[in-house]
């Protein structure tokens, strides 16, 4: 993914009310949506103009969010994931979950960076031309 490395890749709303959050962002967005089974519950894709934008998550679905407040999440693009995750050591970052396959879409590590922020850091896969 040359020339992505460093940008904002994706970013998904997490919430436990995925049908208030669909309503409100198609009324300021335009956003439709389409949902998809995913291990242990539903994932639900935002599209603007066509092309996936977003996605939704419920944080019911997901184990250890209790208590966690709605929040939006981002994954970052990195050329090389394995580096990336030594250097956010190096600089105090911690990694939370270790890398793990996305079929379809790469490679994801959860971090959280030296002042305690959470991000994902993510190896995209290239994106097929036809699918956008």
């Amino acid at each position: 993914m040359a020339g992505t490395h460093g940008q904002v890749h994706w970013t998904e709303l997490m919430t436990r009310n995925v049908e208030a959050a669909k309503a409100y962002y198609t009324a300021i967005c335009g956003w439709t949506f389409e949902t998809m089974p995913m291990e242990g519950g539903t994932y639900h894709l935002g599209f603007r103009d066509g092309a996936p934008t977003v996605g939704i998550m419920d944080l019911g679905d997901i184990p250890g969010m209790d208590g966690v407040p709605p929040h939006w999440f981002s994954y970052f693009a990195v050329d090389d994931l394995d580096a990336a995750l030594e250097t956010s050591t190096a600089m105090g970052g911690k990694v939370e979950r270790p890398p793990f396959e996305v079929p379809g879409t790469g490679w994801i590590a959860i971090v959280t960076d030296p002042t305690g922020a959470a991000m994902g850091l993510m190896k995209p896969e290239p994106m097929d031309d036809a699918a956008g």
